[in-house]
């Protein structure tokens, strides 16, 4: 059920898609009833796709059943903590809606994260029951006593796999095993999911959650180095579908096909799939990992409609689709966000493709989308759009906060709507400082916005690192370089890449007597922190500018780098 907001009209409404209203009914109703009103109306239609196998959606929601009073057997209750650390795979959109119906809270993790890394959000928001791929198990199991976990549900993603895809894979070739290997590993004192869905449906009158009811904590990096559990409720998710939906007018019910590229633990995913995509009963073609050939063989058998992702997919998905004939002309929706937008990836892709690729702005604390540009002519390359319906806009002075810059100057961009999180998990000094009294969003992005309301990113107040479509903070990757023997202090920066986002670069100071071994640090590092967050290039200087107070000058450190790197 809906209800009606009213906000008055904006200026950039006029460069919006016919169609589409300048605000969105704010649901006030959970994402669990959301959930079940899709699987009762589409029924037999398929929901997933995994290498080739489907399930539908009257499948999907009776594991989803099952699962939930697997969970609650456990003893999971309302408002607990239950962690996911997992793949795109059907199980990962079980899991999530299996935990929101018994009114407990998705703690999302990403799979590639080591120990030391997932340690620190556990020891945040400690749950006690974990859903994890079951390569990811020995990472858990070697976390501290003092992070208890009652238990470790493994998944494992060939169960998932059409039966003449597992079967082949136990064949004693060389590649299929290592194939295998990389999908599945043996675990112990753990449970086994397909154990979980054997449990009974759950009562259908255990209570469901509320509109107002916390659905996800999901983890933010900050320059600080320690990242920040972002509190989304139910209705900042499926308000920010319903903004989705009204963005993708046209887009139709049971007739959408998704590919599920981006992570679904990472937010642009996790809307894009787990709720915008269950709204519309589209088709959920989910991948692992992204890897191009397996993108083209899904696309002749379920061609995608919806092709949502960062700059660097589209251009190699579009360069393997010409090398090998294959017709992109179904995706008619697509949006790529988490860094700059060449043209040249826009042309190339839209030489290609059916529709326009255009660029959107959000961070986790909007859940995730606050901006985009519209699917219509109206569109301006080069900036990350205006807002969502139901979504409004100020740009502050970076000094005087209460003061709003005209069009063309450069400030601070505020976001307010529905959308916009509750706060930080067990962290209400970092709340304050992101969350102003009325309730506007301070997302550290300065931006200068033309008289149209389109803005641009001109400079990242946050100083995060954007590579491969995920932040990365420059101190967790400094203090992972600082515990290095030979490392007296380092300083870490993102360089532009000119096919967009940005590579990971270190200045190190060495202690006495050291010399520079680059690869021996980023070993270093790949036992500390996810690969993608590892310095591409190090590089070694005798002394850090600092600031008066000792702080070390990121900023300058990249001008006087930027040239040798």
């Amino acid at each position: 059920m809906v209800c009606m907001e009213n906000t008055s009209a904006h200026p950039w409404t006029v460069n919006y898609q016919p169609g589409v209203p300048e605000t969105i009914e704010l649901p006030t109703e959970s994402l669990s009833h959301m959930f079940e009103r899709s699987v009762a109306q589409a029924g037999d239609s398929p929901a997933t796709e995994f290498f080739g196998r489907q399930l539908s959606y009257a499948e999907i929601g009776e594991q989803v059943e099952r699962a939930a009073e697997g969970l609650r057997r456990l003893g999971v209750k309302p408002g607990d903590r239950v962690a996911l650390v997992l793949p795109n795979c059907p199980q990962h959109v079980v899991a999530f809606y299996a935990v929101l119906r018994l009114g407990a809270v998705v703690v999302e993790h990403n799979p590639l994260y080591t120990s030391r890394e997932l340690r620190h959000q556990f020891e945040d928001h400690m749950a006690r029951v974990v859903i994890a791929w079951d390569k990811v198990v020995p990472a858990l199991q070697e976390f501290p006593n003092d992070i208890a976990l009652d238990t470790i549900v493994a998944v494992n993603l060939l169960e998932a796999f059409p039966a003449i895809k597992r079967m082949a894979l136990n064949l004693p070739l060389k590649k299929l095993r290592e194939t295998k290997a990389s999908l599945t590993a043996a675990t112990s004192g753990t449970m086994a999911w397909k154990q979980l869905l054997k449990a009974e449906r759950l009562n259908p009158e255990h209570p469901k959650p509320q509109v107002k009811d916390l659905a996800v904590i999901q983890y933010t990096s900050g320059t600080t180095g320690h990242p920040k559990g972002a509190m989304l409720s139910h209705f900042n998710l499926y308000a920010n579908a319903l903004q989705g939906e009204a963005w993708m007018e046209g887009a139709e019910e049971r007739k959408e096909i998704l590919y599920a590229i981006l992570p679904m633990f990472h937010a642009f995913g996790m809307t894009l799939y787990l709720t915008f995509g269950i709204k519309k009963q589209g088709l959920l073609v989910l991948f692992p990992k992204f890897d191009p050939q397996l993108v083209l063989e899904a696309w002749k058998k379920s061609p995608a409609s919806v092709y949502c992702a960062v700059p660097p997919i589209y251009e190699r998905t579009a360069m393997a689709a010409r090398e090998q004939g294959i017709s992109l002309k179904s995706a008619k929706f697509c949006i790529s966000g988490a860094m700059n937008l060449p043209d040249h990836v826009v042309e190339l892709w839209e030489s290609l493709s059916g529709g326009l690729l255009v660029e959107g702005y959000g961070m986790t604390e909007s859940s995730p989308v606050a901006l985009g540009n519209p699917f219509h002519p109206s569109r301006r390359n080069g900036t990350i759009g205006i807002p969502f319906p139901s979504t409004l806009m100020k740009v502050v002075d970076l000094d005087d906060p209460g003061r709003e810059v005209a069009p063309g100057e450069s400030g601070e961009l505020l976001i307010s709507g529905p959308q916009v999180f509750e706060g930080y998990w067990n962290n209400p000094e970092e709340t304050a400082k992101t969350l102003t009294a009325d309730g506007w969003l301070r997302t550290g992005d300065v931006v200068t916005v033309d008289e149209a309301g389109f803005s641009t990113i001109v400079d990242r107040a946050k100083e995060l690192i954007i590579t491969g479509g995920f932040n990365v903070a420059p101190s967790e990757v400094e203090m992972a370089l600082r515990s290095h023997p030979d490392v007296l202090d380092a300083a870490v920066f993102g360089k532009p890449l000119e096919r967009g986002g940005e590579m990971v670069v270190a200045a190190v100071q060495l202690d006495d007597g050291a010399t520079l071994d680059e690869e021996a640090l980023r070993e270093h590092c790949r036992g500390l922190l996810a690969a993608y967050k590892v310095p591409k290039r190090i590089v070694a200087i005798e002394d850090m500018p600092r600031s008066l107070l000792g702080k070390i000058l990121r900023k300058q450190v990249r001008e006087q780098l930027t040239e040798q790197v």
